[in-house]
């Protein structure tokens, strides 16, 4: 076994974006067969979920990773790191001192994977569509700033913004500013199923059980035109039951990589082992877990009920005890590594105190002990999510200030009923939209959030927020983004947990898996191409 080591630097700042390279279909060594890829995301259209590859409703980590492949946005996060670069666009930038204008000027003869052109209008309409639609994921919530959108001729867009945001090139490059052809995509209606249609590098077929999405053919599009160099002809996405029939199939040579999620023990074991046929690459990532709590329900809408449960979480053992040395304790919604990370948490609570938080609910006169129900996914985030609620209701019951039961069900059930309020406390996982603190702020404390929390803070919403997004210089928005932090910590409408590395597995005769993974742990499987075993 091979082991390398991928460090990516932390984003400091957002600068204007450079113009790339135009790569395409005709660019890479491409060749051979598909390359495998397996995961453990799971792909499903349910009732709830009737479209869960339309641009304007997908809001995972999972599905993202298809629509990345396939849907072209005018932006697009760079191999390793960095700022966005232009994609669909030739070249986008603010056209105003205040980040409230931003134009983009369309390459010239792009067109979907059909033949038909692609025009500024049929970027307005994707926009549009999206803001029309506002599907139950919340996605839409990424295009908030978006006030006005105006064509000039068939290449230019004009994008007006009802308040400053530095932060919206990144926002051009995630799936829900994805461009669409109106043939296959209503203006006002989700296009369910499985079909995908785009001008990104690959065009999708999918291989579908019932209602499960088994595995995502993509094929080189040779209508292509972008930034990025296309390795390969062909790659699958399998899609398995567990993580241990994952790595039997990469084992057996039914897989070239495997990615989210391995176990920790598969891990700890790639690590060490003399195996020379499979290499680990080992990122830095931006992935973390926290508790979410439902604020107004009955048992948690007290306040010091949720800063007791900060005060009780001893992240170190947490980590220590489930996952090692792949993952750090997090004091911060805002990860380290990222610019305006602050450890508001341990400033708040310090160490994990049984006597402090008694104190806590004494003082609130909340009777103890306080009985919860803590809720997490089975299948979404790793088979380790179950061990690590064991470990969360040991620490809490431990203290004789709380009686806590843990619950789990697939992600196909979970996410809905989460999304409706029927859990009062639930354990989630995010990867960002995009590299920069306020992908780790906005989704959960502005409005249209992806959690559909009750919690409202309008210092938060109305002041701090906006004024973090009218600073370029990310350095320069740090005071605001401490203070949202600071009121996260006391007002406890999420506990984070801890931050995780990101893995890939892979043969030794796959090269490319040093960029497969972007900064912001996104998928990007044209980087992947076959090379020479050993």
């Amino acid at each position: 076994m091979n082991r390398k080591t991928l460090v990516l630097p932390a984003v400091v700042g957002l600068l204007a974006p450079a113009l790339a390279a135009c790569g395409g279909s005709g660019s890479g060594s491409g060749g051979g067969d598909a390359i495998v890829v397996g995961t453990t995301d799971r792909f499903t259209a349910s009732k709830d979920a009737p479209a869960p590859l339309d641009p304007a409703f997908a809001y995972d980590v999972g599905l993202w990773n298809i629509l990345r492949q396939t849907t072209q946005t005018l932006m697009i996060q760079p191999r390793g790191d960095g700022e966005p670069v232009p994609e669909a666009a030739e070249k986008c930038g603010f056209t105003d001192t205040g980040n409230e204008r931003y134009a983009c000027t369309l390459r010239d003869g792009l067109k979907f994977a059909n033949g038909d052109a692609i025009t500024a209008e049929d970027v307005k309409y994707s926009f549009e569509r999206a803001l029309t639609i506002q599907a139950d994921s919340q996605v839409y919530g990424l295009l908030s700033t978006v006030d006005t959108i105006e064509t000039q001729g068939d290449r230019e867009v004009v994008f007006h913004l009802n308040t400053a945001d530095a932060t919206f090139p990144y926002k051009l490059s995630t799936p829900v500013a994805g461009i669409v052809n109106k043939a296959d995509y209503a203006k006002d209606k989700l296009r369910e199923g499985f079909e995908l249609d785009g001008s990104g590098p690959y065009t999708m077929k999918a291989e579908v059980d019932g209602d499960e999405m088994t595995k995502a053919v993509l094929t080189k599009n040779p209508e292509y035109k972008g930034s990025v160099q296309v390795n390969n002809d062909k790659v699958e996405i399998v899609s398995f039951d567990n993580a241990e029939a994952m790595g039997a199939a990469l084992d057996k040579g039914d897989i070239d990589v495997m990615t989210r999620a391995m176990t920790p023990d598969q891990i700890r074991e790639l690590s060490t082992s003399t195996n020379s046929a499979v290499d680990l690459v080992e990122v830095a990532g931006l992935e973390i877990r926290y508790l979410g709590f439902t604020t107004d329900a009955e048992t948690v809408k007290d306040k010091a009920v949720r800063q007791a449960m900060a005060q009780l979480v001893n992240r170190s053992q947490l980590v220590s005890e489930v996952y090692g040395s792949q993952a750090e304790p997090l004091y911060s919604m805002v990860p380290a590594s990222i610019t305006g990370h602050s450890n508001s948490f341990f400033n708040k609570y310090g160490d994990p105190s049984a006597e402090k938080a008694k104190e806590m609910l004494e003082d609130a006169g909340v009777s103890t002990p306080v009985k919860l129900t803590l809720h997490y996914t089975t299948d979404h985030y790793g088979a380790a999510t179950k061990l690590e609620f064991e470990q969360l209701q040991k620490q809490l019951n431990g203290s004789g200030l709380f009686d806590v039961d843990i619950k789990g069900m697939p992600w196909d059930k979970f996410r809905p009923a989460q999304m409706k309020g029927e859990f009062d406390v639930f354990g989630m996982g995010w990867f960002p939209d995009f590299p920069d603190a306020d992908s780790f702020i906005a989704p959960f404390l502005d409005k249209d959030n992806t959690l559909n929390s009750p919690y409202v803070n309008t210092q938060i919403r109305n002041k701090l927020i906006p004024e973090s997004r009218r600073e370029a210089d990310r350095l320069s928005a740090v005071d605001s983004l401490n203070e949202i932090q600071d009121i996260t910590a006391n007002d406890v409408p999420v506990i984070p947990l801890w931050q995780g590395k990101q893995y890939v597995a892979a043969r030794d005769d796959i090269t490319g898996t040093a960029y497969v993974l972007n900064s912001a742990s996104s998928l990007q499987v044209w980087e992947l191409g076959r090379g020479v075993s050993g």
